[in-house]
């Protein structure tokens, strides 16, 4: 019976020391953040090329200010569920502002765009449909689609005439419905979807289509409301506040029939307290501010050419990206964490992502820009990286 009772976390052991043998065990690491691009971390002053606070906003006065108005005047908690006592004006309010934003019939706010994704995919499709994704999607798409009991293919990344054949497939297997689902931009690779296209096989085949926006919110599309705005043909964009936005939640952009049918089945939104008011101010406060930002979006363009340019230059396997993700690939998880320590002993904190996160052998050190990056200190990474390729 003891011995029952001392090996039970044999496993939890097991898998630790795995992870810490091949190099990939995880640790929390707190830091502070001085501003936009600086924090300080083990008492060291460090510049920040991780964050996705792509524009800078979370440190920004005007927001900042918003927050503690809302706070002031709503008090710290929503203190229930959107259908009990937790629907305030503000929420309300929110969603008419994103959805005309948008150009879309409607929206509706979420607590965060990982929680989005694993309850809204289920509420969509069920034992009997099929969901085709991009093989590089996000963690919480995968797992919204594992919860929902559908069956799944993935298509080869980005390849639409591989999307094509699996749809032309699909017609034939009497499924009750067909959903894809992908993102406008990876957040892992730093490229694109081509949005048009997928909406075209979704009206050809007659499926629904979701395209996670996450990382386009805020720095693409028309006044920077991302690649799905201003789009018919899709059914539920999803946007989140915890990137270009500054802040944290997440928002679908769709219909008024698909809003209300989230509202009546999905658990995720029925059974969950509503996003703070504090949340509610620093969101609305940024996301009026987003559409005059067009001079901070061109200047962040000039420096993903910039830097992507530099590195190809030094002989650095960079990813294609058009978004402010840059991945150096490095490959073997120990010199990816060499490079990522390196950068740290001088002031550049670039995080080493590795598998399960990304591909096995594709371990990279994911650079991520932002428009308060000033030139200097994009130079001096650059000259960083330099120095650690020529010795």
């Amino acid at each position: 019976m003891n011995s029952c009772i001392n090996n039970k976390l044999e496993f939890i052991e097991k898998t630790l020391q795995e992870r810490e043998k091949n190099h990939n065990l995880r640790q929390l690491n707190p830091i502070y953040p001085k501003d936009s691009v600086t924090i300080v971390k083990n008492g060291k002053s460090l510049i920040n090329f991780s964050s996705n606070d792509y524009l800078g906003l979370s440190k920004h006065p005007k927001i900042i200010a918003a927050s503690q108005d809302y706070l002031n005047q709503y008090g710290t908690g929503s203190t229930a569920s959107r259908l009990v006592t937790g629907n305030y004006d503000i929420h309300e309010k929110l969603e008419q502002k994103l959805a005309k934003l948008c150009n879309k019939e409607a929206a509706l706010l979420f607590n965060s765009g990982f929680q989005a994704n694993t309850t809204i995919i289920p509420t969509l499709v069920n034992q009997k449909s099929l969901v085709l994704c991009d093989r590089l999607v996000h963690n919480s798409i995968l797992q919204g689609i594992l919860l929902s009991k559908a069956q799944w293919k993935r298509y080869q990344h980005n390849d639409l005439s591989h999307l094509d054949r699996l749809l032309q497939k699909a017609v034939l297997q009497g499924y009750n419905r067909v959903l894809i689902v992908t993102e406008t931009v990876f957040s892992m690779e730093g490229d694109r979807s081509d949005v048009d296209a997928l909406i075209q096989l979704s009206q050809q085949y007659n499926t629904l289509l979701y395209l996670d926006d996450a990382h386009a919110l805020g720095i693409m599309g028309e006044k920077g409301m991302g690649l799905t705005a201003n789009k018919s043909g899709i059914d539920i964009s999803l946007g989140t506040f915890g990137k270009a936005i500054g802040s944290f939640g997440a928002f679908i952009a769709t219909s008024k029939l698909i809003r209300d049918y989230l509202i009546n089945c999905c658990p995720g939104f029925i059974y969950t307290t509503a996003l703070p008011p504090a949340v509610i101010a620093s969101i609305e406060a940024a996301v009026d501010m987003i559409p005059s930002l067009d001079q901070q979006r061109n200047y962040l363009l000039q420096q993903i050419e910039y830097v992507q340019k530099k590195l190809r230059n030094l002989g650095y396997q960079v990813l294609s990206s058009s978004s402010p993700i840059i991945p150096i690939i490095i490959g073997d998880e120990k010199k990816t964490l060499n490079l990522s320590e390196y950068l740290e002993n001088n002031g550049i904190l670039a995080t080493a992502i590795r598998p399960p996160t990304v591909p096995p052998n594709t371990s990279r050190v994911r650079l991520v820009l932002s428009s308060e990056h000033q030139p200097k200190q994009i130079d001096y990474l650059i000259s960083l990286l330099q120095n650690y390729h020529e010795h």
